[in-house]
């Protein structure tokens, strides 16, 4: 922790991110199932959660950081919800600034994000970091009570992704 403020700034000269605000890549595989309701039904799967809405969004790559701002929006726009409505929120992170914008731009309480810690502080599983996002949101969800979530992925250049889900 000492020697936190004085590791290199990462991009820019004066800036503000460094290997002490990254995700550090980590070893990883996932697999999720993701089918018709009546498929589940017939094959007697469990059925955990319904995917509500999701949206992607793209913009200019030198503001990659608030990319997961508008994607969730677009996403609570076509679920019909509301900050105030999700319960919990995933927001994936190569960076801790992410989830810190995510939370100032869309005014999610910081209790109810990444509640498990992020990227940052569980690893980034290149290829394996939407199932992880997902998954972690969904037991999250499971072990305390709520039953509406939102995941978000940061996926570079500008780019991100995001999906509302809901408990059944």
């Amino acid at each position: 922790p000492s020697k936190i403020p004085n590791l290199k700034p990462a991009f820019a000269k004066d800036g503000t991110i460094t290997a002490a605000s990254s995700a550090s890549i980590s070893d990883g595989a996932a697999a999720l199932v993701v089918t018709r309701e009546s498929v589940a039904k017939a094959l007697g799967m469990p059925i955990l959660a319904r995917i509500v809405s999701h949206s992607a969004h793209a913009h200019e790559p030198a503001l990659f950081t608030t990319a997961p701002v508008a994607a969730i929006r677009k996403a609570l726009a076509k679920a019909g919800w509301s900050v105030e409505d999700v319960d919990l929120w995933e927001v994936n992170e190569a960076f801790a600034v992410v989830p810190m914008i995510a939370m100032r731009e869309l005014g999610i309480d910081h209790a109810k994000l990444n509640v498990n810690g992020g990227a940052t502080a569980l690893g980034h599983p290149i290829g394996a970091s939407g199932a992880r996002v997902l998954s972690t949101l969904l037991a999250a969800l499971q072990a305390r009570g709520g039953t509406k979530g939102v995941a978000s992925l940061c996926i570079g250049g500008g780019e991100a992704v995001a999906m509302a889900v809901e408990l059944v």
